[in-house]
């Protein structure tokens, strides 16, 4: 059987755009560490390892994309910084973290085993991503779900 979707235009794909945005080892470092709640470019800098004008460059382009707010802050006798906070879109980007977390933990963790667990912080259980449907059925796999064109999606003329 043949998926429709060979009949439909990829230009417009919102897994490209996503991509776009934070498609990049760099930027999820950062997103790591903002939802581990580090806001301060000298402590992601030393957290990620990443160089100083690459991690500008990120911050900047998730600032300029919506995902992180810039927000002023000045110690006692230091001039005036900037620290990172996630926005309402960039909150939203958690499960796709907590996605490849759960991955990697599960299929690229060391022999010690994975360095990272998340549980809920009201009662201490694990934290697990789960998949489902508005009518409220969990989804186990992939096999359970069926791509339909959406309202943006074109055929190819």
């Amino acid at each position: 059987m043949t998926s429709w979707a060979l009949d439909y235009d990829t230009r417009d794909c919102t897994i490209a755009a996503a991509l776009g945005s934070v498609g990049e080892k760099w930027t999820f470092y950062v997103l790591r560490e903002a939802f581990n709640g580090i806001r301060r470019f000298d402590d992601m800098q030393r957290r990620t390892g990443a160089p100083r004008q690459v991690l500008s460059d990120r911050l900047g382009r998730l600032v300029a994309d919506g995902i992180l707010s810039k927000v002023p802050y000045q110690e006692t006798g230091q001039r005036p910084r900037s620290e990172y906070r996630l926005t309402r879109k960039g909150l939203d980007l958690f499960p796709v973290i907590v996605a490849l977390l759960e991955w990697g933990n599960k299929y690229a963790a060391g022999p010690a085993g994975p360095i990272v667990s998340l549980t809920h912080r009201d009662c201490g259980a694990p934290v697990a991503l789960q998949l489902g449907c508005a009518a409220g059925h969990a989804l186990e796999s992939a096999r359970e779900v069926t791509p339909v064109p959406g309202p943006g999606a074109r055929r190819i003329a």
